[in-house]
């Protein structure tokens, strides 16, 4: 008889050096019954991966649809809405398959899985998932779906960076390639322990890598493919409704509590450790960003502050369950100033239309938390790092870590949007369509009367 063993994946891939990879013969009898299935373990997995969805749907809706002008809320809405259900999906299908199965070793096995759990196969009522604490273990179904709400939260964050411009059915096809050929492997390489950066010993809680940078750069990229919105840098285009965003940006801020502490994929005290620094980062990175705009720019505004709030959030993802508060502070602190710098200054130098500042935070903010996350680990700074800990040595592997989702990404984004352009006859919608707003162009309808 053989119990499935799948890997812990989305808390840091270094932690799961001594937890069984794959499938694995069935260990004696006496061995086998010390393995618990905690109901405590499980039911706090089933609501983080609710707020995860809450986090995505409707928190990034709306997040990203009080920044857009009022003719494309809609479309904003609809990609992330239809973007997610897609990719769930393709998660089933595949995805899970393709990250967390296959062979420990040889062939492609550092950088992708197999198709031997295609649609689930062999996820049953008694397989399980090894958790970061020997003899307890998780349902997999339950590590499937937790692990799913990250694969659709990564695939929708880059909807900002070409929001307002591009053809529905391009941005479908896009997400779907790119979730395939960019998000898997690097989930791959990361979480699960034949992959490539795991093998390296790269610290990654909760997705610095896998999720913010994979996602920032892949939006612009795609956004410097599909070039700019009419108007862009010649007239004014303000975001329409700022308590959307407020409201969107206060849910992201909740469902990140499941998304960080949720990685732990136990309710112990590390669990807490990591959802306390989820309340401190984007605090001081809300701070920052604030008083940033005060100096540089006469006042601090609501915009402002949400952003710098999701810039903590995106730089302590990675480093949630490894960083002291102290270091949880002034890491967020530090994303909040680096990421206002990259919005106010950087894009304007590079006159690139990355509409709703995907790269701007999640890209530049994950590449702050992924270097960041080698430091704040430190003992004497108050972090909890693994055996073996050495700063300088962590430091580079993290700096390989963040070249290697760079590239990656970059160059599967550019393959992907140059097969759409093909494809859709060009991904941008019509000047005329731009103009009227992708709300009627496209879905035929509109948010306001």
């Amino acid at each position: 008889m053989k119990l499935s063993k799948v890997l812990g994946g989305a808390a840091l891939a270094s932690l799961l050096a001594a937890l069984p990879v794959f499938a694995q013969d069935a260990a004696p009898a006496a061995e086998a019954a010390a393995a618990v299935v905690d109901k405590g373990d499980v039911a706090w997995m089933l609501v983080s991966t609710m707020v995860v969805i809450v986090m995505t749907i409707p928190g990034l809706a709306l997040f990203y649809g009080g920044l857009v002008r009022a003719k494309n809320i809609l479309s904003v809405l609809t990609q992330v809405f239809l973007g997610f259900s897609m990719i769930a999906i393709l998660w089933v299908a595949y995805g899970y398959s393709l990250a967390f199965a296959g062979p420990t070793e040889g062939g492609l096995s550092a950088f992708v899985g197999d198709f031997s759990k295609f649609f689930l196969s062999g996820v049953t009522l008694e397989s399980t998932a090894a958790t970061f604490s020997a003899g307890f273990e998780l349902p997999e179904m339950v590590f499937v779906v937790f692990q799913l709400t990250f694969a659709c939260i990564t695939s929708t964050l880059i909807v900002g960076g070409i929001a307002e411009r591009m053809k529905f059915g391009a941005l479908m096809a896009f997400l779907a390639i790119w979730f395939t050929f960019s998000y898997i492997p690097m989930a791959h390489m990361v979480w699960s322990g034949p992959g490539l950066l795991f093998g390296m010993g790269a610290y990654d809680f909760a997705g610095g890598t896998v999720v913010h940078i994979n996602s920032g750069v892949a939006a612009l990229v795609a956004a410097l493919v599909l070039g700019p919105r009419m108007g862009y840098m010649k007239e004014p285009i303000p975001p329409h409704n700022l308590v959307l965003t407020y409201v969107g940006a206060g849910l992201l801020w909740f469902g990140w509590f499941g998304f960080n502490a949720g990685s732990n994929l136990e309710a112990n005290a590390l669990t807490a450790v990591a959802l306390m620094n989820t309340v401190l980062a984007p605090a001081a990175g809300a701070l920052a960003w604030a008083l940033g705009e005060k100096i540089t720019r006469g006042h601090a505004s609501a915009l402002g502050a949400v952003s710098g709030a999701v810039a903590g959030l995106v730089a302590i993802t990675p480093a949630a369950g490894f960083s002291g508060v102290g270091g949880a502070i002034v890491l967020g602190a530090i994303a909040g100033v680096v990421c206002l710098w990259a919005v106010v200054n950087l894009k304007p130098m590079l006159k690139y239309d990355d509409s709703l500042d995907v790269f701007g935070i999640h890209g530049v903010g994950g590449i702050v938390g992924a270097l960041g996350t080698a430091i704040v680990a430190n003992p004497s700074f108050g972090g909890y790092p693994l055996d073996g800990y050495d700063m300088g040595g962590q430091f580079m592997v993290q700096l390989t870590s963040v070249i290697v989702a760079i590239v990656w990404s970059g160059v599967v984004a550019l393959i992907a949007m140059l097969i759409v352009k093909a494809l859709f006859g060009g991904a941008k919608v019509a000047e005329a369509a731009e103009s009227d707003g992708l709300d009627l162009s496209t879905h035929g309808e509109r948010a306001y009367n």
